[in-house]
């Protein structure tokens, strides 16, 4: 034994010292548990299965014998009326007993015909059985202990001219019990052996398997907290490869909380710069307006800036959230009465001819807030980028498992080659579009959260934006799951008082480009 370079003699680790068979030894004590008791419930299964076989026999023997004493003689055309003799001849020449399966036909306390399977009890080992049959005045089915074993029984007492009749279908099932034993002996013989070839050979694969797992801490050691980019190579479909792709999994994650983040400081300092550094210049100048109006109208240029990085911070926050877990709450909404709460929110943005198109006459699960929101933020655009007195309309339909919600107006509409690029961050259709082009981004983020787009419809007068969904329906339509979307948690979608007071004035925008 080789001492280690201390000097200090190595511990002792036993049999169950190596990982690998520890791993092996749990896992042939719970296959060898699991194969015991699966050989167990098979076994059970079969006995049950043979003893419900055997009485559905027993039950058909009788049945037929009384379907054929109810019925003519075929030998004479005439109801056999009570001639025991003649229905115990017929019944014999037809019938061929089952396995383990003995007939037995009396008149009287005498033995008139007996037959039996070649693994059936020979009527001459019965005699105690036969005296107790012998009292029986009704029918009766039972198990009975004899010397041969347990046996079961259909007991059918007949009354007939002269002497009264008795039927016994009697099934000795132990050479049954005795092939399912056999058979549940060779598969126990069989997975037991299996067993232990398998464990032969996952001791040696048991090695190859742990391996990975060092490679995996060698690669995870070398991710770096700035560097997310790097994922661990996976190969197969082993425990260690699952592993790795939950590790990578997370990893892409992080990745991803890591770059909304990003994006949210980036778009923030984009955005807000401009706004503060207006603040900033006229904060400077207040002091220098000796005039009180200049200074009023001042005051009101800041505030309103201050209330446009408001409304800025709110958007981003909010498409950040959409890229998170939990972003909906959904629930069955009625989208017809979700279509006619936008078209009442909406009469109060702008003055505008506001038409209801059809309403979906469907309840799907959907969040009805942020539906809400999408629907008024789109309806706001309809009110920023169209003149005064252009209708606009708002309806919904449900069809081929989808679900369609859009504001159309008649206004100069959305340029072909623009109409996938104004669902972008900041993009503006115009110098005097107006709004902080983050809008028609959180009507898409919306819709893809609930697996659906949102989308500019080609084709016809002025602009049709579409956001189309999967239709899911409720588990259990009733009442309560029916209701109408909730207020929205969006300040102009609750409100539409506010929404109206928070949304630009109306004017034709130049190329019809709207956020």
């Amino acid at each position: 034994m080789t001492l280690p370079a201390d000097g200090a003699r190595p511990h002792w680790q036993g049999p169950l010292g190596s990982m690998r068979v520890r791993i092996l030894a749990a896992v042939l004590v719970l296959l060898a548990g699991s194969s015991a008791v699966s050989i167990g419930l098979l076994r059970s299964a079969l006995l049950q299965r043979l003893d419900e076989e055997i009485s559905v026999a027993l039950e058909r023997e009788t049945e037929e014998f009384e379907l054929l004493a109810d019925g003519l003689n075929p030998r004479t055309g005439q109801p056999f009326d009570g001639d025991l003799t003649a229905v115990f001849d017929i019944y014999f020449a037809r019938e061929v007993p089952d396995d383990g399966e003995t007939l037995l036909a009396f008149r009287g306390p005498v033995l008139h015909r007996s037959e039996a399977a070649p693994d059936a009890v020979p009527s001459d080992q019965l005699a105690d059985a036969v005296d107790y049959w012998l009292t029986l005045t009704a029918p009766r089915t039972g198990a009975l202990r004899t010397p041969v074993g347990e046996i079961r029984y259909s007991a059918l007492p007949l009354a007939g001219r002269g002497a009264p009749g008795l039927l016994m279908v009697v099934n000795y099932p132990a050479a049954e019990r005795a092939e399912i034993d056999a058979a549940v002996a060779a598969q126990a013989l069989t997975q037991f052996g299996t067993i232990a070839l398998a464990s032969l050979i996952g001791l040696g694969l048991a090695g190859r398997v742990l391996r990975p797992l060092g490679a995996l801490a060698d690669t995870a050691q070398t991710i770096s907290g700035t560097d997310l980019t790097r994922r661990i190579p996976v190969r197969g479909t082993d425990e260690a490869s699952r592993i790795a792709r939950a590790f990578n999994d997370m990893l892409a994650r992080l990745e991803r909380a890591f770059a909304t983040q990003r994006r949210f400081l980036d778009d923030a300092n984009h955005e807000l710069r401009a706004p503060l550094t207006v603040i900033r210049g006229h904060v400077e100048l207040l002091e220098l307006l000796p005039d009180a109006t200049e200074r009023s109208d001042t005051i009101a240029l800041i505030v309103g800036e201050i209330e446009r990085m408001n409304r800025i911070v709110d958007e981003l926050l909010l498409l950040a959230r959409s890229e998170r877990p939990g972003f909906l709450a959904t629930a069955p909404v009625d989208l017809g009465e979700l279509t006619r709460d936008v078209h009442r929110k909406a009469t109060v943005l702008c003055e505008r001819p506001w038409l209801l198109d059809a309403c979906a006459d469907a309840v799907v699960v959907a969040d009805g807030q942020r539906l809400t929101q999408a629907m008024v933020q789109l309806a706001e655009n309809a009110c920023r980028h169209t003149p005064p007195g252009t209708p606009v309309r708002i309806g919904s339909a449900v069809a081929d498992g989808t679900a369609r919600l859009w504001v159309h107006d008649a206004g100069p509409g959305v340029p072909a080659e623009d109409a996938e690029r104004i669902f972008g961050r900041f993009v503006k259709g115009s110098e005097h579009a107006g709004g902080s082009g983050l809008g028609l981004s959180i009507v898409a983020a919306i819709a893809e959260a609930h697996g659906g787009r949102a989308r500019v419809v080609p084709g016809g007068p002025g602009a049709r934006v579409e956001i189309v969904v999967p239709v899911r329906q409720p588990v259990a339509a009733g009442p309560s799951a029916a209701q109408s979307n909730p207020p929205s948690a969006d300040p102009s979608a609750a409100d539409p008082s506010a929404a109206a007071r928070t949304a630009p004035s109306s004017s034709p925008s130049g190329n019809g480009l709207r956020r």
